[in-house]
């Protein structure tokens, strides 16, 4: 191949590569724009399941006197609330929701001729600040780890890698749902039942060990316990590194067959655009 047909195909490589640097960028300086309401949305996120859990675990452990509530003790239930709480941080996002505006108020025209998909897009600038608070629950994780013997450094590196995994297949999932926009006036409803599912099959407000036995198959047949509950039971060494890497290999397949469907869905969905809206 000669070097004259080789840049300019380089060329391209590098200008989308900068452009989804600058789309990054921009995502987290849109959400940091108002600093002190992206400060109180982060607390809020972490302190609401915290004390839900603490009063449920104080009511169980402290008033009701029991000694362990599904193999576990008050402390290592405390654990589990602050660990998940880190990964809470990385799930999720209203990247989803923004994408299902966009299809409704007709703003979708203004995207449609950049260098990368719509969906892609927004959901880049969503990660932004999901990657910026990963780092930070990394560091937080971390930091904790060389005083509590019940977390470990390493595993919270793989952990938080795993969570990551887990915000990929969420926006996924939403931006198929996105796509009723099209057929319906919006999907809003439909994402935010979607929510609330995630939160309770998350892990994000029990642990999902508390699930009877016979019930486990709800939240085994989703993706969602990759998103804390699996982070979280890894980083205290209640998984152990087979359990870690099957789950890696199951939020994989995931990616690869929503990856396939948002592709499908968006290309025949797409045909049903008007760009009406104002």
């Amino acid at each position: 191949m000669s070097s004259a047909s080789a840049s300019p195909r380089g060329v391209r490589k590098f200008f989308h590569y900068e452009w989804r640097l600058a789309a990054l960028k921009n995502g987290f300086q849109d959400a940091t724009a108002y600093r002190i309401e992206f400060l109180l949305e982060v607390l809020g996120a972490a302190l609401i399941p915290a004390a839900i859990q603490w009063v449920l675990w104080y009511a169980l452990f402290k008033i009701g006197g029991q000694t362990t509530v599904g193999g576990l003790t008050y402390e290592q239930m405390l654990a589990y609330t602050f660990t998940s709480i880190l990964f809470t941080q990385v799930r999720g996002g209203d990247h989803d929701f923004e994408l299902m505006e966009m299809v409704r108020s007709g703003g979708l025209s203004n995207y449609l001729l950049r260098p990368a998909s719509v969906v892609e897009f927004v959901y880049i600038r969503g990660l932004a600040p999901k990657l910026f608070l990963a780092g930070l629950s990394l560091l937080i994780g971390v930091l904790v780890s060389f005083f509590v013997d019940s977390i470990s450094a390493g595993r919270m590196v793989a952990a938080v890698f795993l969570a990551v995994l887990g915000n990929i297949i969420h926006y996924q999932i939403g931006a198929v749902i996105a796509t009723l926009s099209f057929y319906w006036e919006e999907a809003y409803a439909v994402l935010m039942v979607k929510n609330m599912v995630v939160q309770i099959l998350s892990g994000e407000l029990i642990p999902l060990n508390l699930f009877p036995a016979s019930m486990e198959w709800i939240w085994k047949s989703t993706p969602f316990y990759l998103y804390v509950y699996g982070p979280t039971q890894y980083a205290l060494g209640r998984w152990s590194h087979v359990e870690f890497m099957n789950a890696v290999g199951v939020a994989m397949i995931w990616i690869l067959g929503l990856s396939i469907l948002t592709h499908w869905s968006w290309r025949l969905s797409i045909k049903r655009y008007l760009s009406l809206g104002g």
